[in-house]
C-alpha cells in the first residue's frame, strides 16, 4: 500500500486521462456523437480527448467554463462578472470522430441517439451514495436541462467527471429541496443520475489498483487537495504511482 498526495489539478488530469479510455467514449468516437460540455475539469478531459484524436489544435481551457466558483475578490468585474466571460468557444461536439468546433449541447441535442455520449462536470459529490449534483443559475435548467432530455427520452450515456474535493456528507436530495425551495436564495440545485468518475475511479479504470480517500487539505498552493491510499498487486500500485508522478507538475488551474 502506498499514500498519494493529488492537487484538484492533478486530480483533473487524472480523471481526464482515465476518461479518455473509457469504453463507452471510445466507442462513441469511432461511430456516433460524444459532447464534452464546458466546464473546468471537462477542459482537461477535452484536451486528453483530443490529443488522442490528434485534432488538439485550435483548443484553450482558457474559457472553456459557462459558470464557475471564484474567489470573493480580484476576478470579476465591479458588476459582478468574470472579465473576459464573453469569450466562450463552445463545448466540443465530436462526430464520428471529427471535432465540430464551434457547436454547443443545445446545437446538438436533439439529434443525440443511444450509444453517444454527453460529460458534464458538477459541483457536489455524495461519495458514499456515488450521486452528483449541479448548481443550476439558467431559469431553464441551462446544459444538464437540455442534456437530461437526451440522457431520459434517449438513452444517451451520461459521464459525470467530479473531483473529490466536492464531496459532501449530507443528503443531496434534502439539499436540492432546501436550495430550490420558493424561500431560497442563489442557485438552484439538481442532483442527476450518471456514471460517477473520480480520481479514485480514475485509478481503479487506468491501473486496477483500489484507491481509497484517507485526508485531505493544505496550504501553499495544497488546499483542497486530497490523500489517496492505494492498494493491489506490486504491478498495480507501481503503476498508479508512475501515473501520479507524471501528473505531479500540474500547475494550478487559473484563468
Amino acid at each position: 500500500m502506498e499514500q498519494f498526495l493529488i492537487t484538484p489539478a492533478m486530480g483533473k488530469r487524472l480523471i481526464a486521462k482515465a476518461l479518455a479510455d473509457h469504453p463507452a467514449i471510445e466507442k462513441s468516437l469511432k461511430s456516433g456523437t460524444v459532447v464534452i460540455i464546458a466546464g473546468t475539469t471537462n477542459g482537461y478531459v477535452a484536451e486528453e480527448i483530443l490529443k488522442n484524436l490528434g485534432q488538439l489544435e485550435g483548443f484553450s481551457r482558457k474559457r472553456f467554463f459557462r459558470g464557475i466558483i471564484l474567489p470573493p475578490v480580484g476576478l470579476t468585474t465591479d458588476e459582478g462578472r468574470l472579465k473576459g466571460e464573453n469569450e466562450f468557444p463552445g463545448d466540443v461536439v465530436i462526430v464520428n470522430g471529427v471535432w465540430k468546433k464551434g457547436l454547443t449541447i443545445f446545437d446538438v441535442a436533439d439529434d443525440l441517439k443511444k450509444g453517444d455520449v454527453i460529460i458534464k462536470g458538477a459541483n457536489a459529490l455524495n461519495v458514499t451514495q456515488k450521486k452528483a449534483a449541479i448548481y443550476i443559475g439558467h431559469p431553464k435548467g441551462g446544459t444538464i436541462g437540455t442534456s437530461l432530455q437526451a440522457v431520459i427520452g434517449r438513452r444517451v450515456y451520461l459521464i459525470l467527471p467530479v473531483g473529490l474535493e466536492k464531496r459532501v456528507n449530507t443528503d443531496l436530495d434534502g439539499l436540492a429541496l432546501k436550495l430550490n425551495s420558493p424561500g431560497a436564495h442563489g442557485p438552484r440545485f439538481l442532483p442527476v443520475v450518471g456514471e460517477i468518475h473520480t480520481e479514485i475511479d480514475a485509478i481503479s479504470s487506468l491501473t486496477g489498483a483500489k484507491a481509497e480517500l484517507v485526508a485531505a487539505g493544505g496550504v501553499a498552493g495544497a488546499e483542497g487537495s486530497i490523500w489517496l491510499l492505494v492498494s493491489g498487486e506490486s504491478q498495480e500500485v507501481e503503476a498508479a504511482q508512475k501515473i501520479i508522478q507524471s501528473i505531479k507538475e500540474e500547475p494550478v488551474f487559473s484563468l
